[in-house]
């Protein structure tokens, strides 16, 4: 097996960036320029660690990032070498200095997404999830799963999420109290239709996630929103509202990284809503949406963990675990009435959820890859984070500012400035670009800010994409 002659790579002492991530940028950077082929095999860990005088930890943690980024891949006994299919990325023409998509079909649509805070696909462990969905239709009693189950979904599934939860979460519940569900938006659309009536009132947040406002709106039941600041929501316009009769039937909220500013909940605000909850026997609709992405401390534990909460459904998702694509979100409560409804009106719209692919992730959960896979990516994304910050440094910082989020995979930019936002978002669709709409967030649609996606984009692209945001807002400028 032939290797390549001698890495190029100069590393610097003092740069602000970490040993490891300068080696894995720097074959990134000899991919990209076609020095590093598809196909190419790298020089051994050892081998690397000595030519550029560096622990072999560190070789080992830029291999890492490299093949979760699916620059490389590791063949079993043979060594890493360059990933036969590349991360798609615009290129750059520079006698033009456009950026021009590399394929016709991009060029059909946004060449880069700012989404709501996806994670990358391209870091799923997919060949792990199809071995194990292989192994499924091995199984001598594979048979049992072709025919209609528990609408509620699996119950080994169900015990292994309840053990997750109960383990990492702190909660105190049993695979009773759970239905899986295809996402969490599906969740919330089950739940809305079986707790509310025509006439229900309900609180959200102000700002907050616009999809969940539809998926109750539904049912009917009429929306009341509250303010959020830097402790989250403003539980002290909740206990004004309650005490001006208001009958509130539930309370939807993300205290963890709060949709879509990020911040969290204060320890006397997820106090004084859970007493309010149960003096006035209010639902509080915890919806815990990126739990598993936590940087700069142990993630807070959930409201619904608290014994003295009463009253509560707590909606949580595996999608960002493994991949967008992979719909399996979850429903817990212990309000058996409750679930036992969700559970009717799910077996009308949808007798089940994917069997197989429960019983795939459920083998992942058990063999470790699933635990493993997050430690891998949180790297990945917390340093995707840092590049982020120093993009909105260098690029924005004249027309935002922002917060470093201690989670979650965005920041939330605010406008320093207020701006003809209909023709900045023209601006931005007109050059390819994927950004959400800034009035979307708001429950009355004041235009404040919007969300910045790093999760789902590797350095290149997350680079070129805010330099091309840039571009938007100084034409804005230019014609005012």
């Amino acid at each position: 097996m032939l290797r390549p002659w001698k890495l190029e790579i100069e590393l610097t002492s003092d740069s602000q960036k970490a040993l490891y991530l300068q080696i894995a940028d720097a074959i990134i950077e000899d991919i990209q320029m076609g020095r590093l082929q598809s196909g190419t095999a790298l020089p051994g860990s050892r081998v690397l660690a000595k030519e550029l005088g560096v622990n072999r930890n560190t070789i080992v943690e830029a291999l890492n990032v490299l093949i979760a980024e699916r620059w490389l891949e590791s063949k079993e006994r043979k060594g890493t070498f360059v990933a036969s299919e590349l991360p798609m990325l615009s290129r750059c023409d520079k006698s033009e200095g456009e950026l021009v998509p590399i394929a016709e079909e991009e060029s059909r649509k946004a060449w880069i997404s700012f989404n709501d805070g996806h994670s990358d696909s391209r870091l799923a462990p997919v060949d792990e999830l199809a071995r194990a969905y292989r192994k499924i239709f091995k199984m001598k009693a594979k048979w049992q799963l072709m025919g209609y189950v528990d609408p509620f979904g699996q119950l080994d599934f169900r015990s292994a999420l309840a053990e997750m939860v109960n383990f990492q979460r702190g909660m105190n519940i049993t695979s009773d109290h759970i239905c899986i569900t295809r996402g969490s938006q599906m969740a919330m659309y089950l739940l809305a239709n079986c707790l509310f009536e025509k006439g229900d009132c309900m609180v959200v947040e102000e700002l907050g996630y616009n999809q969940a406002w539809q998926a109750f709106k539904t049912s009917g039941v009429e929306l009341i929103s509250i303010g959020v600041d830097e402790e989250g929501l403003c539980v002290e316009e909740l206990a004004l509202l309650l005490k001006q009769n208001k009958q509130i039937k539930a309370v939807y909220t993300t205290p963890h990284h709060q949709y879509p500013t990020t911040v969290t909940m204060s320890p006397k605000r997820r106090l004084a809503l859970i007493a309010l909850s149960n003096i006035y026997n209010f639902l509080i609709i915890e919806d815990d949406y990126d739990n598993e992405f936590h940087y700069d401390y142990r993630p807070v534990l959930p409201l619904s963990s608290h014994v003295e909460l009463k009253n509560y459904v707590y909606l949580g998702s595996l999608s960002k675990i493994i991949a967008p694509a992979l719909r399996i979100g979850y429903l817990i409560t212990t309000n058996r009435n409750l679930l036992d409804r969700i559970g009717h009106l799910r077996r009308l719209i949808d007798v089940q959820g994917d069997v197989i692919m429960e019983q795939a992730v459920l083998q992942l959960i058990r063999e470790g890859t699933i635990k493993k896979h997050l430690r891998k990516v949180s790297l990945v994304y917390k340093e995707r984070r840092a590049q982020m910050k120093l993009l909105l440094d260098t690029y924005l910082s004249t027309y935002v500012s922002y917060t470093i989020p201690s989670g979650g995979l965005a920041f939330w930019v605010v406008l320093k400035e207020k701006i003809d936002c209909n023709r900045f978002e023209l601006i931005v669709r007109s050059k390819g670009i994927d950004l959400q709409s800034i009035s979307s967030y708001s429950f009355h649609g004041k235009e404040l800010g919007f969300r910045l996606s790093f999760g789902n984009l590797v350095e290149a692209e997350m680079e070129k994409g805010v330099i091309a945001l840039s571009t938007c807002f100084k034409e804005l400028n230019e014609v005012k």
